[in-house]
């Protein structure tokens, strides 16, 4: 089975990374390269470790989140299909075919109003809702005119932990409120946030979000 650093390492996948990220700029959304897919990527396989997924999953995991984004450079909308179609054309010399339809499924069904289909899936919206931080802000001078810019601009640090015994995955998030109210986070993300309370439940573990040390829900 290929794994995540290979698939990091591969010069087809660093184009595809690279000029996905570039149409995104174009149009105006945050950070969308290898940056946010290693960390989804990362994230992804801890999750699926923690909650007690065998190895060989977690990897698979961890490869599936890196190419989740890649569709991107075609266009943003229908994304997850297109990453999922263009990520089965890259892989399908080094899975198998149950590991390929897999990976294609957990990456078409990661948007933002998503239903998890199955562990690689649900592990892959909880690490790319996650990724909320100052780091995806492309200029600094968009915050006053963009609440994105602007809330991932006040979001200092994020990180998630998974508590297998009590069965709780919680996104912990430092947000600068001189830069943007608590209140303008969860205007954007709550939607986010059912999504991945469903991608948690997927696990049987709830899921919560604590902001500035105080648990929101």
């Amino acid at each position: 089975m290929v794994t995540f650093d290979e698939i990091r390492k591969d010069k087809v996948v660093q184009n595809f990374l690279k000029k996905a990220d570039k149409y995104l700029e174009i149009v105006g959304y945050t950070e969308h390269g290898s940056r946010h897919a290693t960390i989804v990527a990362v994230n992804t396989r801890k999750i699926l470790k923690e909650v007690g997924k065998p190895e060989e999953e977690a990897e698979l995991g961890a490869v599936a989140a890196y190419l989740h984004d890649i569709g991107n450079v075609i266009s943003r909308s229908d994304h997850p299909l297109s990453s999922a179609f263009f990520a089965w054309d890259i892989l399908k010399d080094r899975l198998t075919t149950d590991e390929l339809i897999r990976v294609a499924a957990a990456i078409g069904n990661h948007d933002d109003d998503a239903t998890p289909v199955n562990n690689l899936g649900a592990a892959l919206i909880i690490a790319d809702k996650a990724d909320v931080h100052i780091s995806r802000v492309r200029n600094a001078n968009t915050i006053s005119i963009d609440i994105h810019d602007r809330v991932n601009y006040a979001v200092k640090k994020s990180y998630l932990t998974v508590d297998s015994k009590k069965k709780v995955i919680t996104l912990h998030i430092t947000i600068d409120t001189k830069q943007s109210p608590i209140i303008e986070y969860m205007n954007i993300f709550m939607q986010r946030m059912m999504t991945c309370r469903k991608a948690a439940a997927f696990f049987k573990h709830d899921f919560s979000l604590e902001i500035n040390g105080t648990t929101m829900v």
